[in-house]
């Protein structure tokens, strides 16, 4: 299994760009999946969109 490194925020959050090379796919799919209301769960915050990175934990080994 390969090892990201990703840039979590001290809240736990992160940046739709770091969800996607968690999760691994591409930013697009993520925005397109929100737009489909499937995929893990999101937030705005300051007009960007994030992930908790335990929602994506979770959605990740759901997928699996």
């Amino acid at each position: 299994m390969n090892e990201v490194t990703i840039l979590v925020l001290p809240d736990g959050r992160v940046s739709r760009e770091e969800a996607a090379r968690f999760l691994g796919y591409k930013p697009k799919t993520l925005a397109e999946w929100h737009r489909l209301g499937k995929g893990p769960k999101s937030r705005m915050v300051g007009g960007r969109r994030f992930y908790d990175i335990a929602d994506l934990r979770e959605f990740a080994g759901q997928a699996a």
